[in-house]
């Protein structure tokens, strides 16, 4: 899996932690920046095994592209981002607000926001994952001496086996949560994670794990 190239588009804390954590795990990685944005710091930290570029160039570059921008420039991104014909679209990101209750999703017309992103660039094969906890385990995936679960969702099993895969040899656990429109059910997760982390006293130290009963 080390020869696929991925392209990041985002930089702030979810987007800068998966890039590094991916360049550090032996994936090419080349995140798509805007003109004039300072990235030496995040290339600094990625080792020397990652460049950036223009998104569309970044895009076009690359096997599987990440997106981990805020939800409502999410759609524009990926128009922005060219021709993603039989490329791997990730969806990072969850469609949230928040009032004086905390944390809440937003509908979306189309069922989530992964949905929407496939209904604007049909060409992609989107797989909805790494948005159910926080920027911190983006970095570093440990979680009480296991890999943190990365919650996988789409119609495309080679694209959901690549994600996965990618996932794994950057030491997550990745779980397969079944179709598309799944996706929905993974952005309801994010948000009860943003809840018990900010409103419910958790802490951003914690993320949701699927263990069995006893060890086999």
């Amino acid at each position: 899996m080390a020869d696929v190239k991925i392209a990041i588009i985002g930089v702030g804390n979810v987007g800068g932690n998966l890039g590094v954590r991916l360049a550090r795990s032996g994936f090419p990685v080349r995140f798509g920046v805007r003109p004039g944005a300072d990235v030496k710091v995040l290339l600094e930290r990625c080792g020397g095994q990652a460049q950036a570029g223009s998104v569309r160039e970044v895009a076009a570059w690359a096997d599987v592209v990440f997106f981990a921008v805020p939800s409502t420039a999410a759609v524009a991104a990926a128009r922005d981002a060219g021709d993603l014909t039989g490329k791997v679209g990730v969806d990072c990101n969850n469609p949230v607000l928040f009032d004086a209750s905390g944390p809440t999703v937003v509908p979306v017309p189309e069922g989530s926001l992964t949905a929407a992103l496939a209904k604007a660039v049909p060409g992609a094969r989107w797989v909805k994952a790494f948005n159910t906890f926080g920027a911190e385990f983006h970095g570093d995936p440990a979680l009480s001496g296991m890999a943190v679960d990365v919650q996988l969702a789409g119609d495309d099993a080679a694209a959901k086996d690549t994600v996965a895969a990618i996932a794994k040899q950057a030491g997550f656990q990745p779980v397969d949560c079944g179709p598309l429109r799944n996706a929905s059910l993974l952005e309801h997760l994010a948000v009860l994670w943003i809840h018990l982390a900010v409103k419910g006293g958790q802490g951003r130290q914690v993320a949701f794990k699927l263990l069995p009963r006893s060890a086999s």
